[in-house]
């Protein structure tokens, strides 16, 4: 047992390791359905009976700087985030780290084939973009009556 435990938190070796190998591998996901790690906006993705609900959580952005758009089933959500307070003139500061994401961002959403285009809002609240697209009326549940 020594020999594996040296006397540091084992749990820390783990989460070192984990991180230099995903560094390793450029932050590439583990599956399709994976994100980008620190990617902008973060998304959820959940879909009702008539609709596919997509909010992207983009505190900070103001609502005229961002651009929604459909096309050939892929739904993008463009903008840009300034700085929370613009330096002045005098100020000498130098930054040691900076968390919050500053500038442009584009996030692409692969749609299901079930999407409707046209059937299409969206609206920005509290920091959080909410696009609604409407499911094709072939694709939606239906009750049928057994005679």
């Amino acid at each position: 047992m020594s020999d594996l435990y040296s006397g540091t938190d084992l749990f820390s070796e783990f989460d070192r390791l984990q991180r230099q190998i995903a560094s390793m591998f450029g932050g590439f996901p583990s599956s399709i359905r994976s994100g980008r790690f620190g990617a902008f906006p973060q998304i959820n993705i959940g879909s009702t009976d008539d609709s596919i609900e997509v909010v992207a959580f983009a505190p900070g952005v103001e609502p005229k700087s961002l651009d929604v758009s459909i096309d050939k089933g892929l739904l993008s959500i463009s903008g840009e985030r300034a700085a929370a307070q613009p330096p002045t003139a005098g100020d000498e500061m130098r930054t040691y780290a900076q968390e919050r994401f500053v500038g442009s961002f584009r996030r692409v959403i692969e749609l299901p084939e079930h999407a409707d285009p046209d059937k299409v809002t969206a609206r920005y609240t509290n920091g959080c973009l909410t696009v609604s697209i409407g499911k094709r009326e072939a694709s939606r549940p239906r009750a049928i009556s057994v005679q």
